[in-house]
């Protein structure tokens, strides 16, 4: 499952180092989202993903320090892709809907979808990776979910004055999604997801008029 991500050659975050070929960089990230597709975390090794990509060791060490964070740039750029909100004309409900069907999608479907999961997984016994995973991707990608959520409930003028109270919402929308896909490997209906997110909306306006 070769990814389709652009390139965009530039240095990852948190990285400096010698400026990159652009489709050697290529060619390592999408060898990291094959090998993890087909063999799972512990068969995703720097020497695998040289083979694969046609590149030297030395030269991915120039890089990048480890697998995790080729695996980070991975979820980060194609992350950030496929879970962007689609905010816009549209009816505020159908887009939220949407957006949870985003998610569960790239979940269940997508290569990054997969790299999610193991880093999770690795989070769980590596500090290291658990800091460099929520500092870094989970951190920007709440933070787009909550300017997201907030522009949907904004126009549906029931949006929460506080940020702790848009956080919350926020969880009560995304947590179910995330316990049923990754906990219990499980895909929600759209009926489901629709009722989750009325729910939510529904909640929002409960706040508004306490």
């Amino acid at each position: 499952m070769t990814s389709t991500r652009p390139s965009t050659g530039k240095n990852p975050h948190g990285h400096a180092g010698p400026r990159r070929n652009v489709s050697a960089r290529q060619a390592v990230l999408d060898a990291a989202d094959d090998l993890l597709v087909e063999r799972g975390f512990a068969g995703v090794t720097i020497e695998a993903i040289a083979n694969r990509a046609g590149v030297a060791k030395q030269t991915i060490y120039r890089w990048w320090k480890s697998k995790v964070e080729i695996l980070l740039d991975n979820l980060e750029e194609d992350g950030e892709a496929a879970l962007a909100w689609k905010n816009g004309d549209g009816e505020p409900l159908t887009e939220l809907v949407g957006q949870l069907s985003r998610l569960q999608a790239f979940l269940r479907d997508e290569a990054a979808g997969a790299v999610m999961h193991s880093l999770i997984g690795q989070a769980l016994h590596d500090l290291d990776t658990a800091q460099r995973f929520r500092e870094g991707f989970l951190l920007a990608q709440r933070r787009r979910d909550l300017a997201g959520l907030r522009n949907v409930l904004e126009r549906l003028d029931c949006a929460p004055t506080g940020d702790a109270e848009l956080a919350e919402l926020l969880d009560r929308l995304l947590g179910p999604i995330y316990y049923r896909s990754v906990v219990l490997g499980i895909s929600s209906s759209p009926d489901f997801l629709e009722e989750l997110a009325r729910s939510v909306v529904g909640q929002a306006r409960e706040g508004r008029r306490e």
